[in-house]
């Protein structure tokens, strides 16, 4: 299974940017469909945004639509969640997981393997 380690995190003011990083293990993006999850404090987990594998597909949450944008670089084994405009309600640890050859979609039950997380916290 790939190791994944995501990092970015931080304090950001509302409307504010920041910039995820998913890093993973050579080859993992070839392979491997990425999805960006969120879980805020006392909330479920949810997805965020996916890319499939090779970066065929992408696929966004409607409440991030037009402020996020995944992206990945083969040659450094690392996806990306670009956060513009965040909004308190965008607080949460945000993970990276990865699955094997499937289609890029936002529920959780399709990824196996998960990173630790990274706290992004919105607030003035």
């Amino acid at each position: 299974q790939p190791q994944l380690v995501e990092s970015g995190g931080g304090l950001v003011l509302p409307g504010g940017s920041l910039t995820l990083s998913c890093s993973t293990s050579p080859s993992t993006l070839d392979y491997h469909t990425i999805g960006w999850f969120r879980q805020a404090p006392g909330k479920e987990r949810e997805g965020v945004s996916c890319s499939s594998a090779r970066g065929g597909s992408t696929s966004y949450a409607d409440s991030v639509k037009g402020r996020f944008t995944i992206s990945r670089d083969n040659t450094k084994n690392t996806v990306y969640l670009q956060m513009s405009n965040l909004q308190p309600e965008d607080t949460a640890v945000y993970y990276c997981a990865a699955t094997l050859f499937r289609p890029c979609v936002l529920s959780e039950s399709t990824y196996n393997t998960w990173g630790r997380g990274t706290q992004v916290t919105v607030s003035s």
